[in-house]
């Protein structure tokens, strides 16, 4: 997710052919469909602070585009968790993240510094979410060194403390995360720029107990194409394939919810084996069910990134067909929630289970809903009452 009016999409190396078919189903690997709730302890505290079904977006906060700028406190109570975008970084590799809001001269209607951490307030009052969201397309951040590490913890945690923030966005886009040839087990990683990033988030963590908020918005390139490729390989694929996958593994405790970029995507091979496109219900029916199903990572039936809990899982989709590729209509929209939550209305593709807990959506972005009239919150509002 980025500054610009369309986002493009990003440009990667040319990766392998797809691997042969898999007979998952037959191996019994895919998760069993279940609706009962997995979580304890802290996770579950953390988890009742939203309601049942959240919406998530993103608010321009620190820049303008052809949505136009939007006031904290002018965003309706429709959204549950409000991602500021962006925290981004003095360089690539400092680890120190610098927020600010969007000049005058950019945006006229800004707020006064003061007037946003009221405008905080007021939404925590509402029992809403507003979290540091760090990264977008043009804020890359590689944790490469122990001291880039901390500096990352003590920044992020200047700007949480400052306007009062529930929590922590992780928007890594770009080449902020990549594996390194011999990192082959999302279970032990070994790259520093990933060990680092698990080690700072759970340093912040640490910090701010059970009640912070810990949200992801990975691209699909980054997570569901682990399932065919993961890291570079012996045939020297992209580095970046799947390297999400230990991160969100390390950190699915501590995680209140991932929500993967189902837009600006190449296409994916889901779990049927099939290549999906976006443009449909079935993409991001697709997509979603790999994270609620679990997935053999790179072909390997013996190495299965665990489901996640529906709970913990949100379906990201742009909110207008300005807001970035892969804008689908409401009535799309809804097709693949009763496919994921009713089992019904399903296309071509059939999920490996029914989860009528799964969280809810998240959109790039609020601005870019209001600029179309509010039409995809309204349509949230709308689906579940």
């Amino acid at each position: 997710m980025d500054r610009s009016r369309f986002r493009s999409p990003l440009r990667r190396p040319r990766l392998l052919t797809a691997a042969a078919a898999l007979a998952l189903a037959a191996s019994g690997l895919l998760a069993a469909p279940s609706t009962a709730d997995p979580r304890s302890g802290e996770s579950q505290d953390r988890a009742a602070a939203l309601p049942a079904h959240a919406l998530v977006g993103y608010l321009h906060t620190s820049f303008a585009n052809g949505s136009g700028y939007t006031r904290l406190a002018d965003t309706p109570a429709s959204w549950d968790v409000i991602d500021l975008a962006f925290g981004e970084p003095t360089s690539a590799t400092s680890g120190d993240i610098r927020f600010a809001l969007c000049p005058k001269t950019e945006c006229p209607n800004v707020e006064t510094k003061d007037e946003f951490k009221a405008a905080v307030k007021a939404k925590q009052a509402q029992g809403k979410k507003v979290l540091l969201s760090v990264g977008g397309q043009n804020g890359q951040v590689r944790l490469t060194t122990a001291q880039a590490r901390d500096t990352f913890v003590s920044s992020v945690s200047a700007i949480i403390d400052e306007y009062g923030l529930d929590g922590l966005d992780i928007d890594f886009e770009g080449h902020s995360l990549s594996l390194n040839a011999n990192d082959t087990d999302f279970r032990n990683p070994t790259t520093p720029v990933i060990v680092n990033l698990i080690s700072a988030v759970k340093s912040l963590k640490a910090k701010y107990g059970s009640g912070f908020t810990l949200t992801m918005a990975p691209e699909t390139f980054f997570v569901q194409l682990g399932y065919q490729h993961y890291g570079p390989g012996q045939w020297g694929a992209d580095p970046r394939a799947g390297a999400y996958l230990p991160v969100i593994h390390a950190l699915r405790d501590d995680l209140t919810l991932l929500h993967v970029q189902d837009y600006n995507s190449g296409p994916i091979m889901g779990l049927d084996n099939q290549y999906h496109q976006m443009g449909g219900a079935d993409f991001h029916i697709a997509m979603t069910d790999m994270l609620l199903a679990g997935f053999p990572v790179k072909g390997n039936t013996a190495d299965v990134f665990p489901p996640l809990p529906p709970e913990k899982v949100a379906i990201g989709m742009p909110a207008s067909v300005n807001a970035g590729n892969g804008h689908v209509p409401t009535a799309e929209v809804n097709k693949a929630l009763d496919c994921l939550t009713k089992n019904t209305n399903c296309g071509s593709y059939r999920p490996h289970g029914k989860w009528p807990a799964l969280k809810g959506l998240m959109t790039w972005s609020i601005n870019w809903d209001r600029f179309n009239n509010w039409e995809f919150s309204k349509n949230f509002d709308s689906y579940f009452g």
